[in-house]
């Protein structure tokens, strides 16, 4: 007998996670309500015919009702414990709205892969706690878990990767090995799969578009410096006899030893907790703490951007406190990391004000003012930015530009 259950995991969560503990709660309180030994038989015909996910006509609001339904209290328990492990840390990165419907959409699409290839009903938060764990795998894949590990009658804690308890343990081996091998005939692994194909590619596609803040430890970051080091390896490893004479003897990798290789771990450790913290002040309301740490972090990696929300929260900040050459240079940063965001003209046209009135930097205020021209659409900022850009144009000695009809 061999069973590894997963106890902790090393990621913090820097805000409470209050939906997912919610999400507990309610789950618990479901089962409750629907014990025939305490509410008698109504609850027996509701959790048998009403609530489950009846694949062959299922209603809508079965998709949704199924997911807090659950066979017995250790079908309940297995359950709860997979989504604190690892719900807590996915709701205190999505935040609170779009983590509740990022879980009840994943157990919706994961009803729905079940009802595709199976005629029973279908009952429990299975689905929706694979989305979340697929989700934690995305978003924190080099952090480790805490497993209790039983092998008979031994009993022992051990740390293991995220990817290598996630991705191995509980999606190939619990769902498509052991399904080959068929054992537990009553799990729906349909469901379950398609929980984690949701809960993976849906937090992907979070984290390509940016609606997620990123940082230095998901998936998509793990996977650009993996990428880069293989890409480097292979043209060194390939160099011809003419670039060895140009250039010297590059051809072999150069393997960092242990000593750089941790030096680079404490500087993605570095970014991380500054990106957290700053992330924290915000959602805590003290927006002059977040600049504070946002500025220690540009120190540190001049390339980093938070999310677009959070960017503009710090960038407004520094030029309410009057920290104009930040201010810019925030801005900036947004433009150039969000160049589609609705706030792209109004970003422009402070820009061009601070650059012309606070830094005297004529040249900058007159490439943003007339960016600004081009997207603005209200009224009085459109003569707002006009007047700004006339007097830039002046003092650059420049034409005034011509107001045109739009």
């Amino acid at each position: 007998m061999f069973i590894a259950i997963p106890i902790r995991t090393e990621s913090v969560a820097r805000r409470v996670p209050a939906v997912n503990l919610g999400l507990i709660g309610l789950n618990l309180l479901m089962s409750l309500v629907l014990e025939p030994n305490l509410v008698g038989d109504w609850a027996v015909r509701a959790k048998d015919h009403y609530l489950p996910l009846r694949s062959i006509a299922p209603s809508l609001y079965q998709f949704f009702s199924y997911q807090f339904v659950h066979a017995d209290w250790k079908h309940l328990l297995s359950n709860m414990l997979f989504l604190w492990v690892f719900g807590n840390s996915v709701n205190a990165k999505m935040g609170h709205g779009p983590y509740l419907l990022f879980y009840l959409a994943g157990g919706a699409f994961a009803g729905w892969g079940h009802a595709l290839f199976a005629m029973n009903p279908l009952i429990g938060a299975s689905g929706a706690v694979a989305a979340v764990t697929a989700a934690y795998l995305a978003l924190f894949p080099r952090s480790h878990v805490t497993v209790l590990v039983w092998i008979f009658i031994f009993l022992q804690f051990f740390e293991l990767p995220a990817m290598l308890i996630i991705g191995l343990k509980i999606i190939v081996w619990d769902n498509i090995i052991s399904r080959g091998m068929g054992e537990m005939e009553h799990v729906a692994y349909n469901a379950h799969l398609a929980g984690y194909a949701f809960g993976f590619v849906v937090t992907m596609i979070m984290l390509f578009l940016r609606a997620l803040p990123r940082d230095q430890f998901d998936i998509l970051a793990v996977w650009r410096r993996w990428h880069q080091r293989g890409g480097i390896a292979t043209v060194f490893a390939g160099a011809a006899p003419a670039e060895q004479y140009s250039y010297g003897n590059v051809a072999r990798p150069q393997i960092l030893d242990p000593a750089q290789r941790a030096a680079e771990d404490r500087y993605t450790n570095q970014v991380a907790d500054l990106r957290g913290r700053i992330v924290e002040s915000l959602d805590q309301g003290n927006p002059a703490e977040a600049c504070t740490v946002y500025l220690q972090l540009i120190a540190l990696a001049p390339a980093q951007c938070m999310a677009e929300r959070e960017q503009l929260q710090i960038a407004r900040e520094l030029y309410r406190q009057g920290q104009f050459p930040d201010a810019a240079a925030a801005f900036e940063r947004l433009l150039d990391c969000y160049p589609t965001s609705s706030e792209a003209g109004n970003v422009q046209l402070l820009l061009g004000i601070i650059y012309a009135r606070d830094l005297r930097q004529y040249e900058a205020a007159d490439r943003h003012l007339t960016k600004s021209m081009d997207v603005l659409h209200d009224a009085i900022r459109r003569d707002q930015c006009l007047q700004w850009l006339r007097d830039v144009r002046a003092a650059l000695g420049r034409p005034a530009p011509e107001l045109s009809n739009g």
